[in-house]
């Protein structure tokens, strides 16, 4: 089966966000490059955008990986409060759901808090301090 890994786009933010995310789940960030580690006579980079991230990832469980990148200005600004593609976390138990749920969700905004369905499930929707969208779901009846 394939494996998805979700890429996320910053404003020049991506390496603080990764921290943060690293906080969460734990793990060391991997696969960090800068934009002046790519610059060229072919691809000048401008000195304001030599630091920012042309990628960073977080290896997250067995194979799993949260990637990222800051969007040079040159290329236009990431619309932070857009409604972009949620990214959805299957927690293994509900004692991960909420560990995860309040790292997460720590200065953001929750849509739905972190609560049992009518189906039985442990769900959560919200945007993190960064403007990303999660889910975080536990659902006792599934086997991981």
């Amino acid at each position: 089966m394939p494996i998805i890994n979700p890429h996320i786009n910053f404003n020049g933010n991506a390496e603080e966000a990764f921290q943060f995310y690293k906080s969460v789940f734990g793990g060391e960030l991997t696969k960090i490059i800068r934009f002046k580690d790519i610059a060229s006579d072919e691809f000048p980079i401008p000195e304001k955008e030599e630091n920012k991230l042309m990628n960073i990832a977080l290896p997250i469980g067995k194979s799993n990986m949260l990637i990222g990148n800051d969007v040079p200005s040159f290329m236009g600004t990431v619309n932070e409060q857009e409604n972009r593609s949620k990214i959805s976390i299957i927690a293994e138990s509900k004692d991960e759901a909420d560990k995860l749920f309040n790292g997460l969700s720590a200065g953001g905004t929750v849509e739905v808090p972190l609560n049992e369905n009518p189906d039985g499930a442990y769900f959560a929707m919200f945007r993190d301090k960064y403007g990303i969208e999660w889910i975080v779901n536990f659902d006792p009846r599934a086997s991981n």
